[in-house]
């Protein structure tokens, strides 16, 4: 009975213990320090791409953006993404390249489509870069490499154009370490997966990239630095081989030739 009677005031006490621990939590701070951070990130996302708008050239002509728009929408809604807040833009621009800006700007380089020999390699790129975006790695990466300070002093103005010319450079032209390059791998295949993309293609254009390296080094960011390339093939073929695929086109062989011809006379 005494065990009983202990037990329950034991109980009773934690209780009242953690009610007073929540009761003294300043909710309100926790929530202006999250919005905070969701204001800076939109900031920074936006001087980002202002940047990179006043220095590339955007690419709006429809028979291009659409069949992009029809990918990325297909992956959205097999992966229950709010596409509303993917802010895609195509440049006109030879690098086979594409990266994600804080805010989800998502960035693609014409010459990564060209590079592309089907839907599924390009939508396997862009899937990495998508799987970046959901799990963060975008801030994650520039408060390990420039530092919290910095970026505030950025969205605040007291950092000159420099230093945001860097972080974008930082974004475009740097690998994220191996931990978040392997997690944006695995991602990537599970939206590929639940997408109906096969997702060996995309594992295809990493050899493919790495074997052409030394021969289009000048033209090859994504790849460039992604340097443990054909590793990275070979896990994504390890991981998408047990599971379960049913494979579905997303564009028309007609749509796709289209795009690459479009992509010629531009």
């Amino acid at each position: 009975m005494n065990k009983l009677i202990i037990q329950g005031s034991i109980i009773v006490l934690s209780f009242f213990a953690i009610w007073v621990v929540l009761n003294k939590v300043d909710w309100m701070t926790i929530f202006k320090v999250e919005e905070a951070t969701k204001t800076t990130e939109q900031k920074l996302g936006d001087l980002f791409w202002d940047l990179i708008n006043r220095t590339e050239k955007e690419i709006h002509k429809k028979e291009i953006t659409a069949p992009l728009d029809s990918i990325l929408t297909k992956i959205c809604i097999a992966n229950e993404i709010d596409q509303n807040q993917i802010k895609l833009h195509i440049t006109e621009r030879d690098e086979i390249n594409a990266f994600a800006l804080p805010n989800k700007h998502l960035v693609i380089f014409s010459g990564l489509i060209s590079a592309s020999e089907n839907e599924a390699e390009l939508s396997g790129v862009i899937c990495h870069e998508l799987a970046h975006i959901e799990l963060n790695h975008v801030m994650k990466k520039l408060i390990k490499e420039i530092g919290l300070s910095v970026i505030i002093s950025i969205t605040t103005g007291n950092s000159g154009s420099e230093m945001i010319k860097e972080a974008v450079k930082l974004l475009s032209s740097s690998v994220y370490d191996r931990k978040l390059e392997e997690e944006a791998d695995i991602k990537a295949v599970d939206l590929l997966l639940k997408t109906r993309i096969d997702p060996e293609p995309f594992a295809n254009f990493l050899y493919k990239m790495a074997d052409n390296e030394s021969k289009i080094e000048q033209n090859l960011s994504w790849i460039s630095t992604h340097p443990d390339s054909k590793e990275r093939a070979e896990y994504i073929i390890e991981y998408a081989k047990n599971k379960s695929r049913i494979i579905e086109p997303v564009l028309t062989k007609d749509t796709w030739d289209k795009l690459k011809e479009n992509l010629k006379i531009i």
